[in-house]
């Protein structure tokens, strides 16, 4: 498991995954009927991404989203 905490990690981890795949931006935006510069904004860790666009993103590439409460 791996703890994303910032946008720009997630985006890092996305890019990580796309490219050990062997996809390209282009690639993974046809296959996910979402547009390149969405995949290009979520890669770069920019942080008013869309939460539904990003998920379908994470499960085209085999990934899900955990979510997890801090222990205080």
């Amino acid at each position: 498991m791996k703890y994303v905490t910032t946008t720009q990690a997630l985006g890092k981890t996305v890019k990580e995954v796309r490219k050990a795949q062997g996809l390209t931006q282009e690639q993974l935006a046809s296959v996910s009927g979402i547009g390149r510069r969405f995949i290009i904004d979520l890669e770069s860790g920019k942080e008013s991404c869309h939460l539904g666009k990003t998920i379908q993103i994470l499960a085209m590439l085999g990934l899900e989203l955990c979510i997890q409460q801090k222990e205080t």
